[in-house]
């Protein structure tokens, strides 16, 4: 009778003390970085978001992320999730029409629209856009921040993330990075 409470008292200590203090402060110091949430910070230390969530940018002076279902105005982590439409649900297909309309106006030289720039990943908060997201936002970034095409295809050109280990995903670009470093290139006032 005894026994099981004495295990039960064992694998509670283990369990829900000693593994998640190790676990915690292992993860602290190999991985500091990612312990903390992956922030990414200004030059003078403020923090403007995490490399792992994705945040609306919605002027013409920045690339543009994905967009969100997660939440009523979108990029809400507390409401992560995708919006769960079928691709014949008509409220997806006026959201895809919409917004298909906006990145065509937006970007008038597309004649290619890229997937990732009208569908919703699966928890709404994806910070990444393929390579060929970036670039089809080149000409009204460059137009907006009045500098060359070439500036800005040069700047998503060294910020394409390789597939992680060389197979694992695929190319893809961080949009938070990528617009942080567009206003270390060209500061708007």
């Amino acid at each position: 009778m005894l026994a099981p409470l004495r295990l039960s008292l064992v694998l509670l200590v283990i369990c829900g003390g000693i593994y998640p203090v190790l676990v915690t402060l292992v993860g602290g110091t190999l991985f500091p970085y990612q312990a903390q949430g992956s922030i990414i910070t200004r030059s003078d230390g403020t923090p403007v978001g995490s490399e792992l969530l994705a945040q609306a940018f919605d002027k013409d002076i920045y690339f543009h992320p994905r967009p969100s279902a997660a939440g009523a105005d979108g990029y809400d982590a507390t409401a992560s999730g995708g919006s769960n439409l079928g691709p014949t649900n008509q409220k997806l297909i006026d959201r895809v029409t919409s917004d298909a309309a906006s990145l065509k106006q937006e970007n008038p030289g597309l004649t290619v629209l890229p997937a990732d720039l009208l569908t919703t990943s699966g928890s709404g908060l994806d910070p990444d856009i393929s390579p060929e997201a970036a670039m089809a936002q080149v000409p009204r970034v460059a137009q907006a921040r009045r500098i060359s095409e070439q500036q800005v295809t040069d700047l998503v050109n060294s910020h394409i993330t390789p597939p992680d280990l060389g197979i694992f995903g695929v190319p893809r670009v961080n949009v938070l990075k990528l617009n942080l470093a567009l206003d270390a290139l060209a500061p708007q006032h």
